[in-house]
């Protein structure tokens, strides 16, 4: 369960935005929301117009001279990507600049088995083949070796890139990143691509316009695909590369856009997101992000359309290959579930492909709302990923075992590290130390409303006008509120039961309200029910008539206590991990005989989530103590709980059983009684 948080935007400063702007009202409660105190922050927020001067990036004029010389020198030029959406990008902006204007180029991306960055047996091969400049995109900050190797074989070296420089630059002509302390530029928060595509402009007398026309529409889509800020400058290129996508001249990104079912629809952030982006990323996951830059530069529509069924393909092979290992992880959580109550989430799996497990530790933390760490074995040796979340850092955990790691690296929400086989278990306890002693309580996954929905803001033309504060991503969500007491009035299942929609009347209108992903029965509501929902809001189409349509983030019956709730899945978390618990504590969670029947009541054999199941018995029966009821029948071999603890049923055609003989019952009966703490 999430922790919902609900912002009250100051009356006065929406008042004043309405008034000093064009903005609806619903937009000017978003942004005051958003810390927007005055109108200018609100333009600041808003309406970046263009990028800045490429030359304001330190060692940006020396790499663009570098390159240069070397194109008047007639020079082999290498650039140099990685394996990602946003590597591909950043090498085909650079590689179709230089190749446009005649140098002698050529472009390198590695595989995936080949690790990050440079290495020594690439840069070998590059000389080998006559390269006499090295220019990295998306990568090349952390290559202090390999620049010295680059320097000892007698070529040259320029760097652009936008992760976080270590205390020593690389050895190079030109470091060009955003983020080294002595930069000047006002904005440092580009994707590789965006880097890329300054250097194009600057290798053009700095000009900026036509960098954009030329390679926004791929930068575009790298800017949103590496999740960095949609704010300032990043949000005027992605404004920008939509504009461009929507006629683009490339064949492959049209070919792209049709086996991702977006030809006819108006290109947004979220079409790349969940589109384009994983059909590029996709490549380098599993086959070669070669095939990915093949598709972008390719000129022939037919070849075109080939490579991107080879993605489309490949990409639901990735998906197939990410259900798999979530099956098997689902699979050792029903042998044995303890370790969903660790503070950290930590899954090992033999031959796990490697590609796919930084995706499996995003859904996993998803669905568990705890921090996850999944490790791939092979050969004795073990390959992580990690993703975090909130107060909890991914990267000063994995410091924090340093010693135990061949390699490590990331930032506070993930990471990524190779261990030896049998180091695996050490690392298992000194996290769980590291995470207990940080945090008495693990950050919780939060979700936030920009306001509460008034009558006013419930028409076409105010939600209609959310489009003005897009693109939507990093540090600019798509808006969500909060829906008070919306009472729900039918319940419809949609596509055969695996989506719903819920038609409520909230703030004295009738709408839709849908739940994609769960089936009537799941949601646990019932017609009469009444509701706090978090809602996105959307305006449908349909038989040339325009309506309202809530999307449903998250709900709960009016009157459930949130504090009250998040303290009981925090208790059943301390009392699996067997902590100490105060002897008050042991009472209230200790469930009656006549509270284990009414749990039995509320389960359906069919199966229901905990989660749905604590809804149906708000607010008799508390999360913790209804969840041990289930352990208890569980231990009796009367309800079966599995899907990773997402599921629980009766048993059917089971004896009758006596409750005194659960040895859970009977722990926590002893501790009531001696009110004592373990």
């Amino acid at each position: 369960m999430k922790k919902w948080t609900i912002d009250s935007p100051d009356q006065k400063t929406v008042d004043m935005l309405h008034r000093r702007s064009d903005l609806s009202a619903l937009c000017c409660n978003v942004l005051a929301s958003r810390g927007c105190t005055d109108i200018e922050q609100a333009v600041k927020q808003m309406g970046c117009a263009s990028l800045s001067d490429p030359f304001l990036l330190t060692d940006m004029q020396m790499a663009a001279d570098t390159i240069n010389a070397a194109i008047d020198n007639g020079d082999r030029i290498c650039i140099y990507g990685d394996y990602d959406c946003d590597g591909i990008m950043a090498t085909v902006i650079l590689y179709t600049f230089l190749y446009e204007i005649g140098a002698d180029v050529t472009w390198r991306i590695p595989e995936r088995s080949e690790g990050y960055g440079l290495n020594e047996n690439a840069v070998r091969e590059m000389h080998a083949d006559g390269v006499q400049l090295i220019v990295t995109v998306d990568n090349g900050i952390s290559a202090i070796r390999e620049a010295e190797l680059i320097k000892e074989l007698g070529m040259t070296l320029v760097i652009t890139d936008h992760h976080q420089p270590g205390d020593t630059l690389p050895s190079a002509t030109a470091v060009v990143d955003a983020h080294r302390v002595d930069n000047t530029s006002p904005f440092r928060l580009y994707c590789g691509a965006g880097i890329a595509l300054l250097l194009v402009a600057a290798l053009n007398d700095g000009d900026t316009t036509m960098a954009i026309e030329q390679a926004g529409d791929i930068a575009a889509i790298a800017t949103v695909a590496d999740i960095v800020s949609l704010q300032g400058e990043n949000r005027y290129l992605v404004q920008e590369g939509l504009r461009l996508l929507e006629n683009t001249e490339r064949v492959g990104l049209r070919a792209l856009r049709e086996v991702s079912g977006l030809a006819e629809k108006p290109m947004t952030a979220e079409g790349i997101a969940f589109g384009i982006a994983p059909r590029i990323n996709a490549a380098g996951r599993l086959a070669s992000p070669r095939l990915a830059a093949q598709l972008l530069l390719e000129e022939k529509m037919s070849r075109a359309r080939e490579l991107a069924e080879q993605l489309n393909r490949i990409n639901n092979d990735r998906k197939s290959t990410e259900m798999q290992i979530i099956n098997d992880i689902l699979s050792q959580l029903d042998a044995d579930s303890q370790p969903l109550h660790e503070r950290l989430l930590i899954f090992v799996g033999e031959g796990w492909h490697p590609g796919v497990i930084g995706i499996v530790a995003i859904r996993l933390q998803e669905r568990y709302g705890k921090p996850c760490f999944i490790i791939s074995t092979k050969d004795g040796m073990g390959h992580g990923s990690a993703r975090g979340f909130g107060e909890f850092s991914v990267y000063d955990c994995l410091s924090a075992c340093g010693d135990l790691f061949e390699k490590y690296g990331g930032h506070p929400g993930a990471g990524g590290f190779t261990i030896k086989e049998e180091k695996i278990s050490a690392f298992r306890q000194r996290a769980a130390e590291y995470a207990a002693a940080h945090h008495s309580e693990m950050p919780l996954p939060e979700l936030r409303a920009d306001c509460v929905l008034c009558p006013e803001f419930l028409t076409v033309e105010e939600i209609s006008s959310l489009s003005q504060l897009e693109p939507f991503g990093t540090d600019n969500l798509s808006p969500v509120f909060l829906a008070e007491n919306a009472v729900i009035k039918s319940i419809i299942p949609l596509s055969g039961g695996t989506h719903t929609k819920l038609n409520v009347e909230v703030c004295g209108c009738s709408c839709d309200a849908l739940l994609f992903g769960k089936s009537p029965e799941s949601t646990g509501l019932h017609p009469g029910d009444v509701c706090h929902m978090m809602v996105k809001l959307s305006v449908r189409h349909f038989r040339g008539l325009d309506g309202i349509s809530l999307l449903v983030q998250d709900y709960r019956l009016s009157g459930m206590k949130q504090s009250k709730i998040l303290s009981a899945m925090q208790t059943y978390d301390h009392y699996r991990r067997n902590e100490p618990l105060p002897a008050a504590h042991y009472r209230a969670i200790c469930p009656t005989r006549e509270e284990c029947a009414a749990v039995w009541q509320a389960l359906p054999t069919q199966g229901i989530t905990p989660e749905t199941l604590a809804v149906r018995l708000y607010p008799h029966i508390n999360y913790c103590k209804m969840r041990i009821c289930l352990d208890i029948f569980a231990e009796l071999g009367i309800a079966r709980i599995t899907d990773g603890e997402m599921l629980v049923q009766r048993v059917s055609g089971v004896k009758k059983v006596a409750l005194q003989d659960s040895h859970i019952l009977q722990e926590l009966a002893l501790r009531v009684k001696e009110e004592s703490v373990i």
